[in-house]
């Protein structure tokens, strides 16, 4: 029988076996001794190039983690999610944000039913919608029309749209403005609304069960402000639209049934922005570059779903991942894009890597003896150099790094986009080979200051280039990592699609609120800490 612990598996005997064997090579032997290992070690699919060369492994390194994946059965299990299977268990449901942008037209079937004809539904009144919009016929309560789009949601109702709008900027029709709510925060809100006219501003609230507490509290505060300022709760159904699957909610609420745009269960919020979710982003950059957006990222999920893994983008940087995670020990990853317009996709791969895989159970219900999910973040280069890139060059702690970066820029400024990209480069190479004792030597560096001015290099890192960031490049990015995300959980063995970490927290301040409204802190239950805590806050609050 096939023990589901891949640490127990003789795959994972041999890959031990080879790390004792390899781990005290460097970066800078392993490319003396091959001069054509770059070329080796380099990826080029779906007009995406992928450099791995830089990280500590060698052709037997990838043949073992490849048999590794193999004995995970992951070629079975890429099927199953694409074939519908409810490969959620613990939530009873199938994972099919693929189905989203399947726009090669073929049937995707979940439970006998193909659910294409849905989803073509939802996307063609989202461009009917967003055309409106954009062409100035959507008029607002009093008939002017609108320019200010603010999108309320949080977590993937909120990161998704917000990320890939910033994202696809250079995109955008600029005389509509777009903003997004996320925090309960009422600054948030408070500071959204300021300076925005009611009269030309449509919210787009984005809830599946339209009770998401964040979320309905800054779409009630939105609401007073739109009824306060047009005198009418009529005004509401010219003013709000609703993405979600609970149409009598948002009947009561007042928007129009006719403007809820759904999506399904089968869809995690996380992995939600090729669906209705992306719909403030649609009216954005307009639905035929949204469009283009779903093309990326079905370009890339047959790639991951056809391509033999020695080739598989996704594949091969998931193993990269846990040969870094699980035995180098490296605990975090930076993602760190050479692109401005990609200032939130660190903060956007973080939800979906963190509470994807961020378990410490595995499938059987037994907790895990190895290390799972990294901690992922990172922010755009150059700023990062002036930042963190201290601790990745000298610090202790062992940081592997996906720098992204463009051939091309979407600005002709002079030679910025030159600095930039040799910025990106030097980078990795310096993370690499680093600068030794004898070169600073050579360079008449004084003794004293030779070990403060060494570098030791060995830190690995990929490089990510494509030629410019348009929507298909960006939709190749997103499903690349998503699929990443997803064959590090199946080797793993956790469940990547569920997120019950975040509903302890929620249900305590669903308590700690009623307690805060009765004027308790002293009777409830808690410790002596969270009760002093809510009385200092009542108390001065």
């Amino acid at each position: 029988m096939t023990t589901r612990d891949s640490t127990a598996t003789k795959e994972w005997q041999a890959l031990r076996v080879h790390h004792d064997e390899v781990k005290g090579m460097t970066l800078g032997e392993l490319f003396a001794s091959d001069p054509a290992r770059a070329g080796a070690f380099t990826v080029s699919e779906c007009g995406l190039l992928m450099d791995y060369s830089k990280n500590r492994v060698t052709a037997r390194t990838m043949a073992l983690l490849n048999d590794l994946a193999m004995s995970r059965g992951l070629e079975k299990e890429i099927a199953r999610m694409f074939g519908g299977e409810k490969i959620n268990a613990t939530e009873g449901r199938a994972v099919l944000h693929v189905a989203l942008r399947n726009l090669g037209g073929d049937p995707i079937i979940l439970d006998g039913i193909d659910v294409m004809p849905g989803v073509r539904a939802v996307l063609e009144r989202m461009r009917e919608f967003s055309d409106e919009i954009r062409d100035g016929n959507w008029k607002g309560h009093t008939g002017r029309p609108v320019r200010n789009i603010v999108n309320i949601g949080i977590g993937g109702s909120d990161l998704g749209p917000s990320m890939a709008t910033e994202a696809l900027a250079f995109y955008s029709r600029r005389e509509l403005r777009s903003f997004f709510v996320s925090n309960v925060d009422g600054s948030h809100i408070m500071e959204t609304l300021r300076g925005l006219d009611p009269e030309e501003t449509l919210f787009i609230v984005a809830s599946k069960t339209f009770t998401t507490q964040e979320t309905m509290a800054n779409a009630a505060t939105a609401r007073r402000w739109v009824v306060d300022s047009l005198g009418s709760d009529a005004a509401v159904r010219r003013h709000f639209v609703a993405v979600s699957t609970n149409s009598s909610a948002v009947a009561a609420f007042g928007i129009d049934r006719e403007r809820m745009f759904e999506f399904w269960d089968w869809v995690g919020g996380r992995y939600s922005l090729a669906s209705a979710i992306g719909l403030s982003l649609m009216i954005s950059i307009g639905p035929e570059r949204f469009f283009e957006m779903l093309e990326g990222m079905h370009e890339m999920d047959m790639h991951f779903l056809r391509t033999p893994f020695t080739r598989n983008m996704p594949v091969i940087l998931a193993l990269i991942g846990i040969w870094h995670v699980n035995f180098f020990g490296a605990e975090s990853c930076a993602v760190l894009p050479y692109d401005q317009y990609l200032r939130r996709f660190p903060a956007y791969l973080q939800q979906a890597d963190m509470e994807s895989n961020g378990k410490g159970t595995d499938r059987d219900g037994n907790r895990v003896n190895y290390a799972t999910g990294p901690v992922v973040w990172g922010e755009p280069g150059t700023n990062g150099q002036h930042a963190f890139y201290q601790l990745l060059h000298q610090g202790t702690r062992l940081v592997p790094v996906d720098f992204i970066g463009f051939a091309s820029p979407l600005w002709e400024a002079g030679n910025h986009h030159r600095l930039l990209v040799a910025h990106m480069i030097a980078q990795a190479e310096a993370l690499a080979f680093g600068k030794s004792a004898d070169q600073l030597r050579a360079e008449h560096i004084p003794e004293r200051l030779i070990p403060f001015r060494t570098f030791e290099g060995n830190r690995p890192s990929t490089v990510i280039l494509a030629d410019r960031l348009d929507p298909r490049t960006l939709g190749k990015l997103i499903a690349l990592y998503e699929h990443k995300i997803f064959v590090q959980g199946i080797i793993w063995n956790i469940y990547s699609f569920d997120q019950w970490g975040v509903e302890l927290g929620k249900a305590l301040a669903n308590r700690i609120i009623g307690e805060f409204e009765q004027g308790r802190w002293h009777d409830g239950g808690h410790d002596s800490s969270t009760s002093a805590l809510m009385r200092y806050c009542l108390e001065r609050g």
